[in-house]
């Protein structure tokens, strides 16, 4: 057997984190009858205010067609609305008044279940890792 190097195991630990962090958040997106792709779109919004596909896409790192779909699911549910934009082409989309009401009550399971699982873990520790998560990324896109 030869020693794991830490960066193999560090990536092989991400994967294995990814999974079930996924599987759990839509167990606690599903009281709210939403999944992760809606939430991320509606989190996004609630953060960034109007935005077209094409930007949620870029921030996602997912294709348009795919935000696209998401969005008319959320849109179809009263969530989000179109807005003017500054062309034709240009689509914006906004949270609704009933969207903002649905984003603020399922963040406040989301603010406890993700305090649940960093519970032993200290700020100081998890502004680190955001700082790693961050240079990965963007060593990721240079």
């Amino acid at each position: 057997m030869f020693p794991i190097k830490p960066a193999q195991k560090f990536f092989h630990d991400l994967i294995l984190l990814y999974r079930p962090f996924e599987n759990q958040l839509n167990v606690q997106l599903h009281k709210h009858q939403l999944h992760r792709s809606q939430w991320t779109i509606l989190y996004y919004l609630y953060n960034h205010g109007a935005s077209t596909a094409v930007e949620i896409s870029h921030y996602q790192g997912v294709e348009k067609p795919t935000v696209t779909r998401t969005i008319a699911r959320l849109e179809d549910s009263g969530y989000v609305e179109q807005v003017a934009g500054k062309d034709k082409r240009e689509k914006p989309m906004r949270l609704t008044e009933l969207g903002t009401r649905v984003y603020e009550e399922v963040r406040v399971t989301i603010d406890q279940f993700e305090q649940d699982i960093l519970n032993g873990i200290s700020e100081e520790e998890q502004q680190e890792t955001i700082r790693i998560m961050e240079q990965i990324r963007n060593n990721l896109t240079k």
